[in-house]
C-alpha cells in the first residue's frame, strides 16, 4: 500500500476550472486528458461525495467545474484504469466514504486523497486486472444497449397497434382500476429495525428510475416486516407507478414485493395482458409528469386519484396479441437484467481477491 499522491503526475491536483475559450496557456493546464479520474468533492446526498469516474477523451477540450477534482495519474506507472475500477468497488468506495465522514459538508480535498492509502502493483498486472475486470463492463454495457433496443421494439409497436391505430377512437375509455386492483404501499415501522434487512424487496423511488423490472432493491423486508402489512404485497408481474414525489416512473416487479406509499402498484386481472398495461400504463406516466411539471395537482397522486385515472381498454384478444409479441422481447431484457447484477456481483468481489492473491490472473 501506498499513499496516492505517489502516483500523480504532478505535486498537486487542480480542481479549478474555466469556461473561457480559447484557453490561455495557464488555463490549458485545467483541461481533462485521456485517463483523467474525476471525482465528486461534495453532493447533494452524502452517497454522492466523493464518487470516482474516468474522462475518454474527446474532440474537442473538455474542462470541469470546482466541485470536482481532477487526478491525473503517472502512465508510466499506473494503468489509470485499474484505480478507477479500485475506487468504484466496495474497497474503493470505503476507503472514499472513510474520508467523506471525516470531512462532511465541507467536502473532500485533493491533499485527503494524495493521503490515501491505496494498493499498489506492477504496470502489467495493473493491465491485466483492468483488462478482466473491463471485460465485464463492456458485457454489462452491451446488455443494456441491448435492453434498450429491445424495449423500444415493444413500445414502438404498442403505440402502433394502441395509440396510432385507426379503431382507437371506437375503443372502451375506462379507468386504471378496470385493469387490476390497485395497491398503494405503505411503510413498515422503522423503529423496529427487525421488520427490515429480510429477503422479501422493499421498493422505492430510487429504485425504479430508468428500470423495467426491479430485481434489486436498497431496501428489504423480514418476514416480520411483510406480516404487518400482508395486504401490501404485490406478486411478481405487478405494475409499479411512482405518484408522489417524482412521479410517473413505471416498472415490474419480478418478485413477491412491497412498496412505499409513495407508489401505487397495479396487480393486472388478466395475465396475458400483463404488458398491455405496463406500456398503457408508461404512456400515463408521461402525462403525469406533464401535467406535474406544469404545476397541476398530479404531482402527487392518493389511490383513489390514480385508479381513476382515464386509460383505454382495447379489445381483450388484441391485448393477447401484444402479449404474445412483446412476452419474448421483454423476458430476454430481463434475462440480460440478471445476467447484468450477476456480472456487476462478479466484478465487485473479483477485485479483491486478484488484489490479496487469492486468485491470479493467469487463472482466469
Amino acid at each position: 500500500m501506498i499513499n496516492m499522491g505517489e502516483l500523480f503526475a504532478y505535486s498537486r491536483i487542480k480542481n479549478v476550472h474555466t469556461d473561457r475559450v480559447p484557453f490561455s496557456e495557464n488555463e490549458k493546464s485545467y483541461l481533462l486528458e485521456d485517463g483523467d479520474l474525476l471525482f465528486a468533492r461534495q453532493s447533494l446526498v452524502l452517497a454522492g461525495a466523493g464518487k470516482c469516474s474516468i474522462f475518454m477523451g474527446d474532440k474537442e477540450p473538455v474542462t470541469y467545474e470546482g466541485h470536482i477534482i481532477r487526478a491525473r495519474l503517472n502512465k508510466e506507472i499506473v494503468d489509470p484504469f485499474f484505480y478507477y475500477y479500485f475506487f468504484n468497488s466496495p474497497v474503493g468506495r470505503s476507503a472514499i466514504e472513510g474520508i467523506v465522514e471525516q470531512v462532511a459538508a465541507a467536502g473532500v480535498r485533493g491533499s485527503d486523497l494524495a493521503k490515501l492509502k491505496v494498493p499498489h502493483f506492477p504496470l502489467p498486472e495493473q493491465r491485466a486486472i483492468a483488462g478482466i475486470l473491463g471485460a465485464l463492463d463492456d458485457k454489462i454495457e452491451l446488455n443494456r444497449r441491448m435492453n434498450r433496443t429491445l424495449e423500444s421494439m415493444a413500445r414502438a409497436v404498442f403505440r402502433q397497434w394502441f395509440v396510432e391505430n385507426e379503431d382507437v377512437d371506437s375503443w372502451e375509455v375506462g379507468q386504471v382500476k378496470d385493469l387490476g386492483e390497485v395497491i398503494t404501499g405503505k411503510t413498515p415501522p422503522t423503529n423496529d429495525r427487525e421488520n427490515y434487512d429480510g429477503k422479501i424487496p422493499f421498493i422505492t423511488i430510487p429504485d425504479m428510475h430508468g428500470k423495467t423490472f426491479v430485481i434489486e432493491t436498497g431496501k428489504t423486508l423480514s418476514e416480520k416486516g411483510v406480516q404487518t402489512q400482508r395486504n401490501k404485497t404485490l406478486p411478481p408481474f405487478s405494475i409499479c407507478i411512482s405518484c408522489i414525489a417524482t412521479p410517473g416512473l413505471v416498472t415490474m416487479t419480478t418478485k413477491p414485493s412491497q412498496t412505499n406509499q409513495q407508489i401505487n402498484s397495479l396487480i393486472p386481472n388478466d395475465e396475458k395482458s400483463v404488458f398491455y398495461s405496463f406500456f398503457a400504463l408508461r404512456e400515463l406516466g408521461d402525462e403525469i409528469r406533464a401535467r406535474g411539471g406544469g404545476g397541476s395537482v398530479l404531482l402527487n397522486l392518493n389511490k383513489g386519484q390514480f385508479e381513476t385515472m382515464p386509460i383505454l381498454i382495447p379489445p381483450v384478444d388484441l391485448m393477447h396479441k401484444f402479449q404474445e409479441f412483446a412476452e419474448p422481447l421483454l423476458m430476454r431484457l430481463l434475462a440480460n437484467e440478471k445476467e447484468s447484477r450477476t456480472l456487476a456481483s462478479l466484478r465487485d468481489a473479483l477485485l479483491p481477491k486478484l488484489m490479496r492473491g487469492e486468485v491470479r490472473v493467469s487463472e482466469l
